[in-house]
């Protein structure tokens, strides 16, 4: 007999799913993964539709964490599936050969190279060439007055690609570049405003890992980088860039992958619908909604916006809606409150997106709510009038 495969027209849409708290927890996967690959798997172990992993996690290769999801799924996931917060910064080609420090941790000078920065500062560089810099942990203060370096580059920008470790040496470092205009040996009498050019990803807050509560994200120490900035300055930290979820820009990224995806697996019609399933509604709802609404503008000819994300590029695309589905398995907790209900409890529900990201209310509305993504592909499969 032919298989199910063959009666099945090719398909018209595509998934994007973020990892954490959707398909795993920590290094824990989520038994409803396990039952959603069994429907988006056919016979041979090929994905019956595109599907691209939109992570806000960046303090890892790409092809580690494609290693990871197969090994966790059970399923051959390749490299070029997995986005991760920061792959958009391949577009920022204007600070490709610019002298940026790096902050972050994990890879993240092999990262910065897989983006295409060449000459990359990391903290930890910064902080054995000026010793007198970091002085926060007593234990780390020079014994000694070390020598005063002139001959260090000026740094010409700032990479934030994640999380880093020490929070304290990194602020106080980060702080200290663009106070200095990038030369943190000196000191200058004013801070130079436009400050240096910096480019951010991974705006989460929060992110649901083992733990019942949920942990900071890269969103709380931009909070902190921020106010400190603020406060000394008296003047707002731009970015020149802000990417990961829910920056538009990801979402370009993500649509020409599964449109990739599609063409190399011989589809020949034109993926249409994205459905994006997520857990957390700051990230992945208003992320997908934003870029529905993006969509629709591009539709009618009105995109020429640019948001925080940099630059929205208007350019041709088959894509017509990108869908939002919010599971319960991570940050989204449905017996908390949370600001997509129009109850009092809600209104007192505190915004825990990024300060670049206006509250709407509406954007964190998912367009469907599920129990995890097992349910979620049930949905999107009848939906689209495909065999459970």
């Amino acid at each position: 007999g032919y298989s199910v495969d063959a009666a099945q027209s090719p398909p018209t849409f595509g998934f994007l799913l973020d990892i954490d708290g959707v398909l795993v927890r920590g290094h824990r996967v989520i038994p409803a993964a396990l039952e959603a690959f069994r429907r988006l798997v056919n016979a041979h172990g090929q994905l019956r539709v595109p599907v691209v992993f939109v992570t806000n996690a960046g303090n890892i290769l790409q092809h580690s964490k494609a290693q990871e999801l197969s090994a966790l799924l059970g399923f051959k996931v390749e490299p070029d599936q997995v986005i991760l917060s920061h792959s958009p910064m391949k577009l920022f080609s204007q600070y490709h050969n610019k002298r940026m420090l790096v902050s972050g941790q994990g890879p993240v000078v092999e990262n910065a190279r897989v983006l295409g920065f060449e000459n990359v500062v990391t903290v930890d560089e910064l902080r054995m060439a000026f010793p007198v810099l970091d002085m926060v942990d007593l234990q780390r203060r020079p014994k000694t007055t070390p020598l005063l370096r002139n001959d260090f580059p000026a740094i010409e920008g700032v990479l934030l690609l994640g999380e880093p470790v020490r929070w304290e040496t990194s602020l106080q470092l980060i702080i200290d570049v663009l106070l200095s205009n990038g030369n943190p040996g000196t000191g200058l009498a004013t801070a130079p405003y436009p400050h240096l050019p910096v480019l951010a990803s991974n705006m989460d807050l929060l992110w649901m890992a083992e733990a019942k509560m949920p942990r900071f994200g890269h969103g709380t120490f931009l909070l902190c980088l921020e106010t400190i900035y603020q406060k000394l300055t008296g003047k707002e930290l731009k970015y020149e860039g802000l990417m990961g979820k829910p920056s538009v820009l990801t979402y370009q990224y993500a649509e020409d992958l599964i449109q990739q995806q599609a063409e190399r697996r011989g589809w020949a019609a034109p993926i249409q619908k994205l459905y994006a399933v997520g857990d957390n509604p700051m990230s992945d709802v208003y992320g997908a909604n934003l870029f529905h609404k993006y969509l629709q503008m591009a539709k009618h000819g009105g995109a020429e916006e640019r948001g925080a994300s940099g630059f929205w590029k208007q350019r041709p695309s088959a894509t017509q809606s990108c869908a939002s589905i919010l599971v319960c398995t991570g940050v989204y907790n449905p017996k908390g409150p949370e600001p997509t209900r129009p109850t009092q409890e809600a209104e007192a529900a505190p915004f825990h997106g990024h300060r670049d990201f206006s509250f709407s209310p509406g954007l964190m509305e998912a367009s469907h709510i599920v129990n995890d993504v097992n349910e979620a592909v049930q949905l999107v499969f009848h939906k689209e009038g495909w065999a459970l």
